[in-house]
């Protein structure tokens, strides 16, 4: 928890942003696995976190701007929980601790809020993504759950990501011990991967020191051969020489704030020629795309200009083929460079994504693509100074991708279909890091993780 000062401060900057109505903000409850005593770790909302600071469940809080209140709702322990929890803080000294002076059980916040609403007030509301949240949503303000989304005030999210979007000092370092520790998992799978192992083994240790650490995993790990599946949390695959491991994941301090790291390696001692081909020219776009990083750039155009760098390479082994830049424009590249370069990252691993990632990722002067590939960029606004965001390009052979564009006869002229026979079982690659837009320029956060393939070999 930081002071109460900087608690209290977010909170004075947003009612001077909003200047009238009642905030509402809906912390998290506890979730049941397969019974309501059974449950899932817990994870506060992250706006909660960011304004009021109280890592418990059962909480909520209002900021009546029109009456100058701010209220914390929840409820005290009864001897019964304290038989199974042990004694805890009272909510008073919770409050206390993040700048709130005024304390009313749960049940009154209903009537609160519905006090205010028949009154006129405005009452701002955040997107909910909890089920018991919208279904209080709806008996409070009477918006059916299909449409709170687009309900929600507008005004109350792009004031919170106007400033959850600048990282303060105290968030940085916090965001560098996430990183430092994201960087020993790392370096950990590296040196523990053996033939014959299961991932499940890697995915194991690397979630057990994250524990360890203080804190949780930031999101589910992504461990796998097969890394050309994006999104793939399967850890059943046995590791053979002639693959290669893909490793994205990363730990949660104990603030909850996020590493978010990809490396990839082979399960052989050194990289076979093809594989240090396609990880040189990934590793090269991912170096290249961090040192152009500055105020002012559109991070779209940092993007298409990673995807451009990959395709040149690409085009040396013979891979694609023709005009590089129309290529690109086209979206060609996007067989093998399917997802954006990067996103936001804080208390969330895509940060405010709850939000909407349209107002976190883009503005009035870049807009989303709708083209396969770049239209999956998260972040794609003009850069400022305090931005964190990661940068993560790969190369992928998806071979049922292959096969639909090729069967479609798309890109021809662009893509060498016959030479991506000899690729159809190779995998994929992605290199990642999570970096600081400063002042003048940026900054890589954390110790350096090993990345170029003379320190990965020496790991391995």
């Amino acid at each position: 928890m930081f002071s109460s000062n900087t608690y209290q401060s977010r909170r004075d900057r947003l009612k001077k942003d909003l200047k009238s109505g009642l905030l509402l903000f809906l912390g998290n409850q506890e979730v049941g696995m397969n019974y309501a005593g059974n449950t899932y770790h817990f994870r506060q909302d992250s706006n909660f976190l960011y304004f009021f600071g109280i890592d418990k469940p059962g909480l909520a809080a209002v900021i009546d701007i029109d009456a100058n209140r701010e209220i914390l709702f929840g409820d005290e322990l009864s001897m019964e929980d304290i038989v199974w929890t042990g004694a805890m803080p009272t909510q008073k000294e919770l409050a206390a601790r993040v700048g709130i002076r005024e304390v009313l059980p749960f049940r009154r916040l209903l009537p609160y809020v519905k006090k205010a609403k028949k009154a006129g007030q405005p009452v701002h509301f955040l997107p909910p993504y909890r089920h018991d949240n919208m279904l209080w949503l709806k008996e409070a303000l009477n918006i059916p759950v299909p449409r709170q989304k687009n309900a929600a005030s507008e005004a109350f999210i792009r004031a919170i990501v106007a400033q959850r979007a600048h990282k303060s000092a105290e968030e940085i370092a916090e965001m560098e011990r996430a990183v430092n520790l994201s960087g020993a998992m790392h370096v950990a799978a590296m040196k523990a991967a053996r033939e014959g192992m299961v991932e499940a083994e890697l995915a194991g240790l690397v979630e057990g020191m994250a524990v360890a650490g203080g804190g949780h995993l930031s999101y589910a790990v992504i461990l796998s051969v097969n890394g050309q599946i994006l999104h793939n949390h399967y850890h059943g695959n046995t590791l053979h020489k002639g693959r290669m491991v893909l490793g994205d994941f990363g730990a949660e301090t104990a603030m909850h704030y996020a590493g978010d790291i990809t490396r990839t390696f082979p399960v052989a001692s050194k990289f076979t020629t093809k594989q240090r081909e396609i990880y040189e020219i990934v590793l090269d776009a991912e170096v290249g795309a961090i040192a152009s990083l500055r105020p002012g750039l559109t991070y779209k155009s940092v993007h298409l200009a990673a995807a451009r760098r990959m395709a040149e390479g690409l085009k040396a082994l013979g891979l694609m083929q023709g005009d590089l830049d129309e290529a690109v424009a086209q979206g060609a590249h996007a067989l093998f460079f399917p997802h954006g370069l990067g996103h936001m990252i804080g208390l969330d691993v895509h940060d405010m994504e709850d939000l909407g990632e349209n107002f976190v990722g883009y503005s009035a002067a870049v807009q989303r693509s709708a083209q396969f590939g770049t239209a999956y960029l998260r972040l794609a606004r003009e850069l400022e100074p305090g931005f964190v965001l990661t940068v993560e390009p790969g190369i992928y052979f998806i071979p049922q991708l292959i096969d639909q564009w090729r069967r479609q006869k798309k890109f021809m002229q662009f893509i060498n279909y016959a030479a991506l026979k000899k690729y159809r079982d190779f995998g994929g690659i992605r290199v990642e890091d999570n970096v600081l837009i400063t002042e003048t320029g940026h900054r890589v956060l954390g110790e350096p993780i090993p990345k170029t393939v003379e320190d990965v070999e020496r790991l391995r």
